[in-house]
């Protein structure tokens, strides 16, 4: 028999409810019929309840019921591995998973065989978007202000770069790692051959081809000495939006129409101004490396952490500004090579060298481009000790990494940002070599 005993009420949130349901007894225990739930009451009146023939089961608590999906917030790693190497003998992964990309293919395909028109949108179909105008005209000043902060920079902090492969290291003097990967490493035990490094082995330079109309006619291999190399990052703001006397850029008024892979109206071809090829202005030359160390003077030492901290947050300001045009422009990257093209659609210039590059005969693969293939970030090792002993291979993981121009600054004296300092391991107490092995 059941008890005749009020039994417990059910509570959500910490209020009680009443569960109603119609039980039959049988010899055999109880049998659930219906479930429902009524309206809110105290407590005082679970007293005044009876339990009818079809009896009401009661539930309370006077804990609040928990919830199930709540996630407790993780809090910030304590560290972080960095973006694994990519190898060289095989093909970069596709940004986008190649079933999506299979998916869009195959609907555009249907709808071009429909004769349906593909809806673009700026900047799309040519067209600029006013919004990010303002955008770019910020990148290209933090690039101008990051060139000039490295330039003035390397005159104090020294660099050195690995004369065989692609290693830098921001010491005085190189490290101890054997990771070397140059043709004679082998004669060397991996070890580096350092040689005093320069402002491109901090910012890789990363250039693409100027086109005064992308939408235009494509770039052959016989015709790429028609078109000039600069910086894509500063390729990418010309097209955003900026002016810039030297490399102008078509500015249209209408739409480009296309229907599937192939252009219907683009507005006829316009013949390129030839005037921005007399060369020879100093504004070309604050977009780039070129002999930037020559241009720029040292400044005193007094004044060596304000300049540190102008040229972090100016490196920062470039990086989050390139990830917010590249949401909207279309930027190609090959698969295979560092190639670069800002732009709908690659070039056809057969200058690539990397894996199987005689089965596309020297064409690159295009696919979409990450922003750090544009702007890449070049990860260096951490020195707690720019004066101290150089790094140990048997202590290679202890050690830390952060991009170069991060690496830089903060031995200027600028404060590291939060989001580098799990990868930088700055928690970690490097042992001596006798204790790395008593190390768990």
């Amino acid at each position: 028999m059941l008890s005749s005993k009020p039994p417990p009420l059910c509570v959500s949130h910490g209020f009680p409810f009443i569960f109603r349901t119609s039980i039959a007894v049988h010899s055999r225990g109880l049998k659930v019929c219906h479930l429902k739930n009524t309206r809110q009451f105290g407590i005082e009146q679970l007293s005044k309840v009876r339990l009818p023939a079809s009896r009401t089961i009661l539930c309370a608590s006077k804990y609040p019921r928990k919830h199930l999906y709540d996630k407790k917030q993780e809090p910030n790693p304590q560290n972080v591995d960095l973006p694994p190497i990519l190898p060289k003998k095989k093909k970069k992964p596709f940004p986008v998973p190649i079933k999506q990309i299979l998916r869009t293919g195959r609907a555009e395909k249907k709808r071009a065989l429909m004769g349906i028109e593909k809806s673009l949108e700026p900047p799309k179909n040519g067209l600029l978007v006013p919004g990010l105008v303002p955008v770019a005209y910020e990148v290209l000043d933090a690039w101008k202000v990051l060139i000039k902060g490295i330039a003035q920079l390397l005159h104090v902090i020294p660099v050195r770069g690995c004369s065989e492969c692609s290693e830098v290291h921001v010491a005085h003097t190189g490290h101890q790692i054997k990771d070397c990967l140059g043709q004679t490493s082998r004669n060397r035990h991996s070890f580096h051959s350092w040689v005093t490094g320069s402002i491109n082995d901090i910012l890789i330079p990363i250039e693409s081809y100027h086109l005064y109309d992308p939408f235009g006619q494509r770039i052959m291999h016989e015709t790429r000495f028609e078109y000039d190399r600069i910086p894509a990052i500063v390729e990418l703001c010309i097209q955003a939006g900026v002016e810039i006397p030297e490399y102008p850029s078509r500015r249209r008024t209408l739409p480009v129409r296309m229907i599937g892979k192939k252009v219907i109206d683009r507005g006829g071809l316009v013949e390129e101004p030839r005037t921005w090829r007399s060369g020879g202005s100093s504004a070309i030359l604050d977009f780039d490396t070129y002999e930037a160390c020559r241009r720029f003077p040292p400044v005193p030492l007094a004044d060596l952490p304000r300049l540190a901290q102008e040229t972090i947050d100016a490196y920062e300001a470039v990086r989050q500004g390139v990830t917010t045009l590249m949401k909207k422009h279309t930027v190609k990257a090959c698969g295979y090579c560092s190639e670069v093209h800002v732009g709908p659609w690659g070039h056809n210039v057969k200058l690539c060298g990397a894996f199987k590059h005689q089965w596309r005969d020297g064409k690159h693969g295009w696919q979409d481009a990450t922003v750090d293939e544009v702007f890449p970030s070049n990860y260096v090792w951490h020195v707690k000790d720019p004066k101290g002993p150089p790094l140990k291979s048997a202590l290679k993981r202890f050690y830390g990494k952060a991009p170069a121009v991060v690496e830089l600054c903060v031995q200027a004296g600028a404060q590291v940002p939060e989001k580098y300092k799990p990868m930088m391991r700055l928690d970690i107490v490097v042992p001596e070599s006798d204790e790395a092995q008593l190390v768990a």
